[in-house]
This record gives structure tokens, sequence and C-alpha cells, in this order.
């Protein structure tokens, strides 16, 4: 089984319990408006330009070609850049091949392990299932997700992982449509699985200005995770460097929200709840 990494961070502290290493998956079938990891939208390759340094000489853009109003580069667009400024992200890798690699670093992943991010990792499930498979009982995993998959493939997952992180974004299915593209009825159920299920996880709250962040959507949020148990979540603040990355794709980010709003993290709404709640 083949699957495609966008990138391996290694000794990171933020993905999960210890020091992990943390592998980001291509592709996501969602496209949330504040994404932050646009190089990990779509699954295949894909090759981007950094900004800085180009002298604006055009090579790349007369060797690239627009599909569906989208630019894309080619390899010709790589070798035709005077200051190197073009690389392919995505690498393929075969599932035994990025768990060897993973193990390597075993001995230093201290109360730690390696942490599947995206992208979704969930959408290339097959390649996640075969990599969570080769590692049970040598190495800790974790998924970071959205939840957005099938209800059997988040079962399966969530028969071999051993923690996740689960993002809870916008409990409104209008709302949710809106800014991810996406229903969240498969998102809310497999939450529910999760959070009967025993496995360990944490519950992590984007902060977006005026979207996630509203007094309506926290409440039920904090209703939700009451229903369902859970009495701890993480709030993640609002990346204002969010749209940096999509000029290296060549798309123009423009979120409907308004960037410039002071984000609430709402504290006192989930602690009425009986929700204890640390902001990242």
């Amino acid at each position: 089984m083949t699957g495609t990494v966008f990138s391996i961070e290694e000794f990171s502290v933020y993905d999960g319990p210890g020091i992990r290493t943390t592998v980001f998956l291509k592709g996501c079938p969602m496209r949330c408006e504040w994404c932050h990891n646009p190089e990990g939208q779509y699954r295949e390759p894909e090759i981007i330009r950094s900004p800085n340094g180009c002298i604006n000489c055009g090579n790349c853009i007369r060797n690239s070609y627009t599909e569906n109003g989208r630019v894309f580069f080619k390899e010709e667009s790589i070798l035709k850049c005077p200051k190197n400024l073009l690389r392919v992200c995505g690498d393929k890798f075969e599932a035994k091949e990025l768990c060897e690699t993973v193990l390597k670093n075993k001995m230093l992943l201290t109360d730690g392990g390696v942490t599947f991010s995206g992208g979704e990792p969930l959408y290339q499930d097959e390649f996640l299932l075969e990599c969570l498979t080769i590692l049970k009982g040598k190495l800790h995993t974790a998924v970071q997700t959205s939840g957005f998959a099938k209800k059997e493939v988040f079962e399966r997952v969530l028969n071999l992982a051993d923690y996740f992180l689960f993002d809870l974004k916008l409990i409104d299915e209008e709302d949710h449509i809106k800014y991810t593209g996406v229903s969240n009825s498969r998102i809310l159920e497999n939450y529910s699985l999760l959070a009967k299920s025993g496995t360990e996880f944490v519950t992590r709250v984007p902060l977006i200005p005026g979207v996630t962040d509203t007094e309506g959507n926290i409440a039920k949020i904090a209703e939700f995770m009451k229903e369902n148990s859970v009495s701890y979540c993480e709030l993640l603040s609002y990346n204002k460097m969010a749209g940096s990355k999509y000029k290296m794709l060549m798309r123009e980010y423009k979120p409907t929200f308004d960037e410039s709003i002071p984000v609430n993290s709402r504290e006192e709404i989930f602690r009425e709840y009986g929700i204890n709640v640390k902001v990242m």
C-alpha cells in the first residue's frame, strides 16, 4: 500500500502525549476557509513555489498550465526557475517504508510516539490502516482528525489507534457546510463513537473569529461534549499566517470572515458545562 506524505516533523510536543513524530498525509475532503495547510488539501503531489527571493521573471508561469481555474506548475517550471524556488510537495511512501522511517527514532520519542495528521489522515484510510497495523504494539500511535469519514472507516481506525486528537468546529450543520464544504453528520456520529469507545482522546476546537468562537456555537459544542460525557477540551487560537501558504500554490486566500476581529475563547461557557479547558 502506497500513500502520499507532504511533511514529517520530528520532536513535536503538541500533537499528542510526549515527544512525537508527526506524519502529515496529503489529501482532505473538506475545504475549511481557514485551512493553514492548503498544501495538504489535494491528494497527489504538486509543485509549490516559495515567494521568498522571487525575481518575477515569469519563467515558471510560462511553463505552467491551467485546469478548472487552477494554475499547475510542471517539471519544466522547476527547471526554468533561476532561483530554485520550486519544489515537489508530496512524497510517495510504502507503508512499511514509512513505518521503518518512524521507528528509527523510537528511542528518542520519550513517552510519545507517532501522530498521523494532514490534510485528513482518514482520507487515505487504507494506507493509514496498514501503517497502524504495522506499528501496533511497537509504538504509541495517534490520529489527528476532523472525524469526517464513513462510520465503518472510523471504526476500523478506532480499533487500531491508541489516541485521537479530534476537532470539533461547528455544530450547526448549515454553518458547517458553509465554512467547510461538507455536512458534519458523520463527524458528530464518529465523535460519539469515540467517546463511548474507551480510547484516549482530546477534543480540540479551532477558534475562528466570528465563526467558531461565537457564544452560540461554543455553547452547542460544550453541550454536545457534556452529552457524550467528555470533560476536557483544548482551544486552538486562529493562525493569522494561514493565508501565507496559498501564494506558494498559486491560490488566493479569501475567507469570508473578518480576520481582524479579536478571537474570544469563551472559556467560561465550557466551565459552566463542567468542562475543563486549555487555550493552546
